[in-house]
């Protein structure tokens, strides 16, 4: 339950900060155009809790379905309005302003992300160098030829300093299906170049890990299966395992790294394993339980036990990511930019069947996300709003009627042809986005409960 709650509330923090900021950007430009807003809603439905604020007293409330929001504003199409307040009305406003109104919602979304890539930048972020493991038998890294240790330094061209540099490059090229150029170098400091090529993937190998259908692994070294830290109140603490226990054999199978003991552990859900070990000389016996915990909607075992990082160089396999201010800045809209586009590829991709549409995720893939990405710490949390900001963003651009987009397609019409569309069309724009939306949704929420069934 306490796991539950905590996603919750990751995913509640999540939602109701990219809502105000969108609903902000709305509220705040029509107040600079002069428009009268006359309710502020953080949700949709049944009232909640309310309040007024400001000279016009517009209404904040929260209402009981926090899935949206909108800005409500004074409009002579929904209730009368009075002579000496006309001029403060949107439907009253140019189409110029009108259109800027609406396209200040989604602007406020990538706004948003940029500061927070910003943020994440000037301060700096740990994350693992872009070294590559022992790459999957039979795999495109295998038959180009990747090694064990090579740490990569660029990709077609494209300077690469970190693993989530490399991931996000190449889940973009797979979209493109080229032939990719990794600059690599080994442990004995040799240039090489590895050629991954892309061209014989299809739809189903653009599903799950994009990395792994390259067959490519990240650098895991052979660390010795020393116990280094013992979660309090874990299942190890309780079964007496203690820091500086060596693992001798899991279930009768002589252990001789850790990521033995993390394999074994993590396929042994709430199943008894026994384990020997070695403690001061002395070889000492346990049975443990592994708990059941979720990762990345998978059930895994764990037993809260960390390896001793004593025994590798941390530095060798991690490196801070960091730029000054105004470079962070260019590298803040780079990275909104690059995603944005992405987003937009893959729903391209995904109307023409080129890729599947299991990569629509609903509200309980995003609420699990958010609580993984809360629970590894701050920095994973604030790129997790970034994306979901950069993606709301996008998603509300789409000319599609009900949303952002499709009004700003009605402005374009209305711009072109020198007057508002009739209100037969909108109405059948209004019928045909709702389905649109509905057909969105139903997909997302069969994809979410595939997922949670499947695993």
């Amino acid at each position: 339950m306490g796991n539950f709650m905590f996603y919750l509330g990751a995913f509640a923090l999540a939602l109701g900060l990219l809502i105000v900021v969108h609903e902000a950007g709305h509220f705040l430009v029509a107040r600079w155009c002069g428009v009268k807003v006359l309710r502020f809603s953080v949700g949709f439905g049944k009232t909640i809790l309310s309040g007024r604020f400001g000279r016009d007293q517009t209404e904040l409330s929260l209402a009981a379905f926090p899935l949206g929001g909108y800005v409500k504003m004074l409009d002579e199409r929904e209730g009368e309005v009075v002579v000496q307040e006309l001029p403060r009305a949107f439907n009253r406003q140019s189409v110029w302003r009108r259109f800027v109104i609406v396209l200040a919602g989604p602007v406020a979304n990538f706004v948003l992300a940029i500061f927070m890539y910003w943020v994440l930048f000037v301060h700096g972020v740990e994350e693992p160098k872009p070294i590559l493991g022992k790459p999957i038998a039979h795999s495109i890294a295998e038959q180009a030829g990747v090694q064990e240790g090579e740490l990569v330094r660029s990709i077609n061209g494209q300077a690469i300093v970190s693993w989530q540099e490399l991931r996000w490059q190449l889940l973009q090229q797979t979209l493109d299906k080229g032939v990719v150029t990794l600059e690599v170098i080994n442990m004995r400091q040799e240039i090489s170049f590895r050629k991954l090529d892309l061209t014989s993937l299809n739809a189903s190998d653009l599903e799950g890990d994009s990395l792994q259908q390259l067959g490519l692994r990240f650098y895991r070294p052979r660390l010795p299966p020393v116990i280094g830290a013992v979660t309090v109140g874990g299942v190890a603490e309780s079964a007496g395992l203690r820091e500086g226990d060596r693992i001798l054999t899991i279930d009768g199978e002589s252990i001789e790294s850790w990521s033995q003991v993390v394999a074994i552990v993590r396929e042994a859900v709430e199943r008894p394993i026994r384990l020997e070990v070695d403690r001061n000389g002395m070889t000492i016996r346990f049975s443990v339980v592994p708990a059941g915990a979720d990762d990345r909607g998978r059930r895994v075992g764990r037993i809260g036990i960390g390896v001793r990082e004593g025994d590798f160089d941390r530095t060798a396999l991690m490196t801070i990511v960091k730029y000054g201010p105004l470079e962070s800045l260019g590298k803040a809209f780079d990275q909104t930019w690059e995603t944005s586009l992405f987003s937009l590829k893959m729903l391209g991709r995904m109307v023409v069947g080129d890729i599947s549409w299991k990569n629509l995720s609903g509200p309980v893939t995003i609420a699990d996300y958010a609580g993984q990405s809360a629970k590894l710490g701050l920095s994973y949390y604030i790129k997790f709003l970034a994306l979901i900001s950069i993606s709301l963003g996008v998603l509300n651009l789409l000319p599609i009627p009900l949303l952002d987009g499709g009004h700003l397609m009605y402005y374009i019409v209305e711009i072109i042809k020198g007057g508002p569309v009739s209100e037969r069309v909108m109405e059948i724009g209004q019928q045909i986005g709702m389905a649109l939306l509905v057909t969105l949704m139903a997909f997302a929420f069969y994809n979410d409960i595939n997922r949670l069934v499947s695993g």
